[in-house]
């Protein structure tokens, strides 16, 4: 049933897809294409990945045989800018039909020619699957009036890699870091009208 969603969202749009159309094509390619050739094709040229310390998706995926199976995945929230530019997805996925299970996170950017490609993609395994998605809706951000403050600065310890982005006009934004450990830590917030609310927060312990 899952496999029927992810490929009937694969079919060609006369609209433009929406950053909820452009996970499920995605996800989609993977089952069809092979997952890594899926995400070469969907990321920037910038994109990153994480191996656990942050490379370039094309550096990572460069002659990298696709596995004979590859995870199914759909999105169970997505988040939007006030310009529309800008997204991030979180959901579920599952590898093995369930004998492994976790939840992903993507940041998308609309290209020129209104599609979408992502230039984050991490997530992680977890013990029990998120209870997400189906038939969702984008949560927009509402245009701010005025000039946004500039988001708040985190404190980070010595030795931490960090990185993260924001749309264009600052209603979403988002950050990471990587300790050598290998321990990760992304975050999103959004503008809600009055301040930046935290709408995503995944924290990803080192690698055994």
């Amino acid at each position: 049933m899952i496999l029927a969603l992810l490929l009937a969202a694969a079919t060609p749009q006369t609209a433009p897809m929406t950053a909820i159309d452009a996970e499920r094509a995605f996800a989609a390619d993977a089952q069809k294409l092979g997952q890594w050739t899926a995400f070469r094709k969907w990321s920037t040229a910038d994109a990153l990945m994480f191996a656990p310390q942050p490379t370039k998706a094309r550096d990572f995926l460069k002659g990298r045989k696709d596995p004979p199976a590859s995870i199914f995945w759909w999105p169970g929230r997505s988040y939007v800018s006030c310009d529309g530019k800008t997204a991030i997805n979180t959901g579920p996925w599952v590898r093995s039909y369930g004998k492994s299970v976790g939840y992903f996170t993507t940041v998308w950017v609309r290209q020129p020619n209104g599609g979408w490609k992502w230039v984050y993609d991490a997530g992680d395994e977890a013990k029990f699957m998120r209870d997400e998605g189906g038939d969702i809706a984008p949560v927009n951000a509402p245009c701010p009036k005025l000039p946004l403050p500039p988001p708040p600065q985190r404190e980070v310890q010595a030795n931490v890699k960090t990185g993260g982005g924001s749309s264009v006009d600052g209603t979403l934004t988002w950050g990471w870091t990587v300790a050598r450990t290998g321990e990760r830590n992304f975050f999103a917030l959004m503008w809600d009208g009055k301040k930046r609310q935290m709408v995503i927060e995944d924290r990803v312990a080192p690698p055994k």
